[in-house]
């Protein structure tokens, strides 16, 4: 009963721990990653990032709950066996001690490799799950191109990569066993030379040596199986590194010590002889001596041909990223010295491809305000236009999206991301193309909702469509990242070439259309 009763404290004891660790240091993983600039997911792969989070930890999980709690039990049959060894017959336990320096040997070269090849194997393991997330997630342009077989042998090669990897990993692991084991066995047959002699000579008993024979066995298998268990913890090491990478990155944004309240400040943007970069291109600039003003409770458009700038300026504005020269301002204050949540709360946005997560529709809408009561929800979405069809929905407010809301069409997409800006009720709005998607009757309906929002309210919107900015207070045209005209629609058609020929090229489209 008291060896049941200790089995069951290990195992469980030992489980729990390893559920533990990994349940924690996912947490851990999960709030550095989710505070990180957007300028670090520029270069880093999501699948890459996922696989850290999910398998390099199970991997964590699965040593500490296993392979420690053998070693823990190997660890102690080995001290118990060398305690009685050193009682029993301390020259031959000496001998038996002089080789571990001996098996310690192969432990540490080996035990390098294994550390080094787990690394790799991890990021091979996580290159296989990053092309396979990419193809799922672009299935649809996957069998319409009819590049299901080139998928395949590509797959099948990464596969292929990873296993090979993993086979060096194991070579070198089943070598490191077997190194050890041989080195102990041949202590162990120099120690029965020598204890035979004694017996010989009179010095031992036959029954003395073969007590101390198997204590040493004890003792060997003990240091046979902890030499295993070191190779299991290369592996964790290298999955630990994999992590720690994770955790060392910081944010490159991160709000002042004495941060000013956005509350107080006049909802007023600014940019000043803006210059910027992508870290992706830092040698091509994206704005180049930007300067805009867009007024308090004023509407003001971006308009401009593709790569002009337009959603750049977005970014800026929500302090994704930082500008390399110039300033950008809120009611007058630089934003470096302002919370960047505190500013993103100030902001409603509705971007050209909205985000929609995979859980209801209602808490997709009540995404910006969690606390939102079902009776604001459904107002928000009577104002942009979306309760209809959300009511034909399956489960209305509660029915799933599925990922991406693949289950809505893009106009419907969008008026959910209308919905869920009008509900946030944020001081100034960021629309970028947002009624782009829509059909004429859908887009007339959502322009309604969207001039009674914006009345009362700072405003910013990107637009392909002029005719949906024609009265703008003001407009910008950007082009090639520079700022080329600004003013009313009026005067932009008499004063701007690239507007007149952007608005031409619309008006005209339309009349053929008709």
């Amino acid at each position: 009963f008291l060896m049941a009763g200790g089995t069951y404290v290990r195992f469980y004891l030992v489980s729990w721990l390893g559920e533990r660790i990994s349940a924690d240091i996912r947490r851990a993983v999960f709030d550095n990653i989710i505070g990180l600039s957007p300028a670090y997911f520029d270069d880093a792969r999501s699948g890459e990032i996922m696989s850290r989070l999910t398998t390099d930890t199970t991997l964590l999980q699965t040593i500490v709950g296993s392979s420690f709690s053998l070693a823990l039990r190997s660890s102690i049959s080995l001290i118990g066996a060398l305690i009685i060894l050193l009682v029993s017959n301390l020259k031959l336990t000496l001998i038996l001690l002089s080789s571990v320096p001996l098996v310690l040997l192969p432990i540490f070269i080996f035990g390098r490799r294994v550390r080094a090849l787990s690394r790799r194997s991890q990021d091979s393991i996580a290159d296989v799950g990053s092309h396979a997330g990419e193809i799922i997630q672009h299935i649809k342009t996957v069998q319409s191109y009819t590049h299901e077989e080139e998928e395949r042998k590509v797959f099948g090669s990464d596969v292929e990569k990873a296993f090979l990897i993993a086979r060096s990993r194991i070579t070198q692991r089943a070598i490191l066993t077997a190194a050890v084991i041989v080195l102990i066995f041949a202590s162990l047959s120099a120690m029965l030379w020598i204890g035979g002699n004694d017996v010989m000579t009179g010095k031992m008993s036959a029954g003395e040596l073969g007590a101390f024979v198997f204590y040493a066995l004890l003792a060997a298998v003990g240091v046979a199986t902890v030499a295993e268990v070191y190779g299991d913890l290369q592996r964790a090491v290298g999955a630990t590194d994999r992590l720690a990478e994770l955790m060392n990155q910081k944010p490159t944004i991160v709000a002042p010590p004495r941060a000013t309240p956005c509350r107080e400040l006049h909802a007023e943007l600014v940019l000043e002889d803006v210059c910027f970069s992508y870290p992706s291109r830092p040698d091509e600039l994206a704005l180049d001596h930007v300067s805009i003003t867009i007024s308090a409770d004023q509407i003001t458009a971006l308009v401009g041909p593709s790569g002009a700038g337009k959603s750049t300026v977005f970014e800026l504005l929500q302090r994704f990223y930082e500008p390399q020269s110039g300033a950008i301002r809120f009611g007058g204050q630089d934003i470096k010295t302002l919370n960047p949540r505190d500013l993103r709360q100030q902001l409603g946005v509705v971007s050209q491809h909205p985000a929609l997560f995979s859980t209801n529709v209602a808490d997709n809408i009540a995404y910006g305000k969690p606390d939102a009561a079902p009776e604001e929800i459904r107002a928000a979405a009577s104002a942009a236009y979306a309760k209809d069809f959300i009511e034909q929905l399956p489960e209305g407010y509660n029915s799933y999206l599925g990922e991406q809301g693949v289950r809505l069409s893009g106009g419907q997409k969008q008026r959910i991301a209308i919905a869920r800006a009008l509900l946030k009720n944020p001081r100034i709005l960021l629309l970028d193309e947002a009624t782009s998607a829509l059909d004429n009757q859908s887009e007339r309906q959502i322009q309604l909702a969207l001039d009674s929002l914006m009345s009362k309210r700072t405003t910013l919107i990107i637009a392909h469509r002029l005719s949906t900015v024609l009265h703008a207070d003001q407009i910008i045209v950007l082009d090639a990242g520079r700022v080329i005209a600004r003013g009313t629609h009026a005067e932009l058609m008499r004063s701007c070439e690239l507007y007149r020929e952007l608005a031409q090229r619309e008006f005209s489209d339309k009349a053929n259309q008709a």
